[in-house]
């Protein structure tokens, strides 16, 4: 398939999809959201394709919203809520598409803003460039997080700091933010995509139905305090894991190296 304004190559079993705007700092468009969704359904859907990498093209990853196309008036703006699943309650489709996908790991290359930061926080692993620098710039434009990113946010970097990025709307640069948990860990800037790649490679030798089930069992769990419901889950899905033909393969060649 031809995209416009993102490139994607493979690396064996790794798919790396890129922003492709880098004149515009990869800032977002309806274009590239459609796009972006097509390439993570079609990398899912590919049973050679074990784990996914994202990145942007240029010195960003990306620059928040293309301010000319999103909001110069009010019916561009709504066609953007509407992509994102904002006008119905309690649905967001790109938060369902990345928690279901297959691993994703995000590097950012660069200045990462806005929905260019909010768009990756349901990701699995973020990596970032010791160059890139992240704001939640919402707040200056008059508008609020979206993408469940109130969530998300305060899930990797706790209350405190969340609310001080939301709410005071600055731009940080990578190290101002290593430790916080916003990051899994900060990369020399020319070594980041093969860091990305090496990392998303790793997680792709593993069971592809046990990551898919350990991925589900984070998005239910990791905030919620009933423990029997959170045990429960996990019961289900480990009986489901000993069906499968991986974990019997797993047995076998454990036992076979044994003995």
């Amino acid at each position: 398939m031809t995209y416009t304004e993102m490139l994607t190559e493979r690396r064996d079993a790794v798919e790396i999809i890129t922003l492709n705007r880098p004149n515009k700092l990869n800032a977002w468009t309806r274009t590239l959201n459609r796009e972006l969704q097509s390439a993570i359904e079609r990398a899912n859907e590919n049973p050679e394709v074990g784990a996914i990498v994202l990145t942007g093209a240029g010195s960003g990853f990306c620059a928040g919203a293309d301010i000319e196309e999103s909001f110069h008036d009010p019916l561009q703006a709504g066609e953007k809520a509407r992509l994102n699943g904002e006008v119905e309650p309690g649905s967001s489709p790109w938060v369902r598409l990345l928690r279901g996908s297959k691993p994703i790991v995000v590097a950012l290359n660069g200045v990462a803003v806005g929905i260019g930061i909010s768009m990756v926080l349901p990701a699995d692993i973020i990596l970032a460039s010791d160059r890139a620098r992240i704001g939640m710039f919402f707040v200056r434009l008059g508008v609020v997080p979206e993408l469940a990113s109130t969530h998300f946010l305060v899930q990797r970097v706790g209350f405190a700091l969340a609310s001080e990025m939301f709410l005071s709307g600055k731009l940080y640069d990578a190290r101002e933010l290593e430790g916080t948990g916003l990051f899994n860990r900060i990369v020399p800037h020319d070594e980041l995509l093969d860091e990305a790649v090496a990392c998303a490679a790793q997680i792709a030798t593993n069971s592809a139905p046990a990551l898919k089930k350990i991925k589900g069992l984070i998005t239910q769990n990791g905030t919620c305090d009933d423990l029997d419901a959170v045990t429960l889950r996990e019961h289900h899905a480990l009986a489901a894991s000993y069906e499968t033909e991986e974990h019997k393969a797993a047995v076998a060649a454990f036992m076979a190296r044994k003995n």
